[in-house]
């Protein structure tokens, strides 16, 4: 039973790492506080279950489409809300509460659009037969969610660390105002940034009904909740540690439905308060911010 958990926790924790990379992308290079994240991957799972329901469309095509449509819709959010917030005094502050109304805003207008009521796709769409490893059985729909989440991993460490775009968003994630005195366009490099960042929080939605059971317009706050707590427990600003941070994170949560499920609800909240007491800038321990 235990390794069970451990492989289903490692499955998940891929997933988990996709969820929390985007906020912490945005938050490594702007200071900013996306409160609204968890409901753009609450988005991009709508737009999965409205193409699966109109046309059948395998997730796969709703990733690349709700990929390269979030990039695009994030671009211009960028314009419209993120300069006026680098300008005031407190960034961080003014910024969750601007997030935190549009969370709201969103939450309701999607609850008016396609109602309360918890939508899904179907775990057949990436097989009917399970997976074996070893003794143990998993659904279809986890491997390739896991899958799914490796590969959008991999594209976005690629743009960091293989583009000159990459470097430039490094440079900015290591010392904004270095990076502007040294000539680099840091407005355009943030506003590509939080578009990629709002296109991985959607892709990440589209394999949320496959890993979570199903999605409601109200899921929001707990997926922004459970990116919080991967990102922390990796560290604030680093996206390898946001893979890390994924991957305990889903252990911990197997293990804990597996043994302790009442309390499996709780993990989210145990995990912040302890990483924040005993490590606060996260297990690889890199310091993002100094007063």
């Amino acid at each position: 039973m235990l390794t069970y958990a451990i492989l289903a926790g490692l499955l998940f924790g891929l997933y988990f790492g996709l969820v929390g990379l985007g906020l912490n992308l945005i938050f490594g290079v702007m200071r900013i506080v996306n409160l609204a994240h968890g409901d753009f991957i609450m988005l991009g799972a709508m737009v999965a279950i409205g193409l699966y329901s109109a046309f059948q469309l395998n997730p796969v095509w709703a990733a690349i489409a709700s990929l390269f449509i979030f990039i695009a819709v994030g671009i211009p959010l960028y314009f419209a809300l993120v300069p006026r917030l680098l300008k005031s005094a407190d960034p961080e502050m003014l910024s969750i509460i601007l997030f935190f109304g549009l969370s709201q805003f969103i939450e309701a207008v999607t609850t008016i659009v396609v109602g309360p009521s918890a939508r899904s796709i179907p775990g057949s769409v990436f097989g009917r037969h399970p997976f074996h490893i070893g003794d143990n059985t998993f659904p279809a729909a986890w491997l390739g969610s896991a899958i799914g989440s490796v590969i959008v991993v991999a594209l976005v460490f690629l743009y960091l660390y293989r583009t000159r775009i990459g470097r430039l968003t490094r440079a900015v994630m290591s010392q904004r105002d270095e990076a502007l005195a040294a000539g680099i366009n840091v407005a355009r490099v943030s506003a590509l940034a939080f578009g990629i960042g709002l296109g991985v929080a959607a892709v990440a939605g589209v394999f949320a009904p496959l890993m979570l059971g199903s999605v409601t317009p109200a899921i929001g706050v707990s997926l922004t909740v459970v990116s919080f707590t991967v990102i922390i427990i990796g560290s604030l600003g680093s996206p390898l540690g946001t893979v890390l941070g994924g991957l305990i994170y889903g252990v911990a949560l197997m293990v804990m439905q597996t043994y302790l499920s009442a309390w499996s609800g709780l993990l989210p909240y145990v995990l912040l308060i302890a990483i924040l007491l005993v490590r606060p800038s996260g297990l690889l321990g890199r310091t993002v911010r100094h007063v």
